[in-house]
C-alpha cells in the first residue's frame, strides 16, 4: 500500500496539515513510511492533481500561513476501493534473523548475549506498544466499531512482540537448556511516592551503568512503574560516564530525550566541577530531561515540580 492511501485516511477523520500528517506518521505504529516533509508533499501533490484532495492557505495572526488539506469526494471513492483491494502478505525483514543466520562461530556466551540484547530492545518496544495503546493519541475513535478495529490494530502488533520475546525463550531452552547463563545488571532501586506523583529512585547497580543500553533498562523499569521521572545517583554510574572522551554520558542522556523521561542525577560537587564535564552539565541543566544536582532534595523538588 502507499502512503497517498495512509494520507487519504487520515484526510477522510480529519482536514490536516502537512506538519499534522507528520506528527502521525511518526507516532503510528503501522503507519511505516518515513513521513519526511518531501514524501508526504511530493503525495499531497500527486493527490491534489487527481483531485483526490483539496487545500485551503490559511492566513494566521499569530504565525505563518498554513495550507490545510481536505479529501474530496473523488478521495472519498478511491480511499474506499484502495481498502476493497486485496490484502498483501507482512512482509518479514527482521534484521536480528541475519545476524543470527550467521551466528555460529561466535561463542555460547556471544550468542545468548545477542538474543538477550534483542529480547530487551522487544520488551523497551512491548511497552512502548501499550503505552500507544492506552493513550489512543491518534485514534479516530468516531464509532465504537472504528474504536474497536484500531484497538485491535494494536492489539496484533502487541501480540508480534509478545511472540517474539516467547520464540527467544523458546530457542535458547534448545540451544542451551539449564545452562542459560543472562548478564542482567540488577538495579538497586525503589518507587517513591509523594503527593500522587511517582519517581523511580535508582541508588546503585550490582554492575555500575556503562553503556547506552543501560538506559533502555531504566525506561521500561519506568514505564513498568507508570512513571515518567528517574533519580539518578552517581553510585550507579560507571566512571564512564565521567569522561566524556568515552560519548558515554552524551549518548545515554539521549536516550531519555527520545523517551521523554525525566532524570534528576545526584552528583557530588567534586565530580561536576571539572573542566569539560562542568560544561556539559551546565548545559544539560538548561533543559527538561536531564539535570543534575548536589542533593537528594534538589533532586526531588525538580522531579516533582
Amino acid at each position: 500500500m502507499s502512503i497517498e492511501f495512509a494520507i487519504l485516511g487520515i484526510l477522510s477523520w480529519k482536514p490536516s496539515t502537512g506538519y499534522e500528517l507528520k506528527k502521525i506518521f511518526e507516532d503510528s505504529s503501522f503507519m511505516h513510511w518515513s513521513g519526511n516533509n518531501n514524501q508526504i508533499y511530493k503525495a499531497l501533490l500527486r493527490l491534489e492533481d487527481d483531485a483526490f484532495v483539496s487545500s485551503e492557505l490559511v492566513h494566521q495572526d499569530s504565525g505563518p500561513s498554513k495550507k490545510i488539506y481536505t479529501i474530496t469526494e473523488e478521495g472519498l471513492s478511491e480511499l474506499k476501493d484502495l481498502s476493497l483491494s486485496l490484502p498483501e502478505a507482512p512482509e518479514i525483514k527482521n534484521s536480528f534473523l541475519l545476524q543470527l543466520a550467521w551466528s555460529n562461530d561466535l561463542s555460547d556466551k556471544e550468542i545468548q548475549d545477542l538474543f538477550f540484547s534483542y529480547e530487551k530492545e522487544l520488551k523497551l518496544h512491548l511497552i512502548l506498544q501499550q503505552e500507544k495503546k492506552r493513550r489512543s493519541l491518534y485514534s479516530p475513535n468516531r464509532t465504537p466499531r472504528e474504536t474497536l478495529i484500531w484497538d485491535a490494530i494494536y492489539e496484533n502488533i502487541i501480540s508480534t512482540f509478545h511472540n517474539e520475546i516467547n520464540w527467544i525463550q523458546e530457542t535458547l531452552q534448545k540451544l542451551y537448556g539449564n545452562e542459560i547463563k543472562e548478564n542482567v545488571s540488577k538495579m538497586n532501586y525503589q518507587v517513591n511516592e509523594i503527593d500522587n506523583k511517582k519517581y523511580i529512585e535508582l541508588n546503585s547497580a550490582v554492575e555500575p551503568l556503562c553503556k547506552e543500553e543501560d538506559a533502555l533498562d531504566l525506561i521500561a523499569l519506568c514505564w513498568e512503574h507508570e512513571t515518567s521521572e528517574i533519580m539518578l545517583h552517581s553510585e550507579a554510574l560507571s566512571q564512564d560516564f565521567f569522561n566524556l572522551k568515552t560519548k558515554f554520558a552524551g549518548n545515554f542522556i539521549q536516550k531519555f530525550i527520545n523517551y521523554n523521561i525525566k532524570v534528576a542525577a545526584v552528583f557530588p560537587q567534586e565530580m561536576v566541577q571539572k573542566g569539560r564535564f562542568r560544561e556539559m552539565a551546565l548545559e544539560t541543566n538548561k533543559g527538561n530531561h536531564f539535570r543534575m544536582y548536589e542533593t537528594k532534595e534538589e533532586a526531588q523538588a525538580w522531579l516533582l515540580k
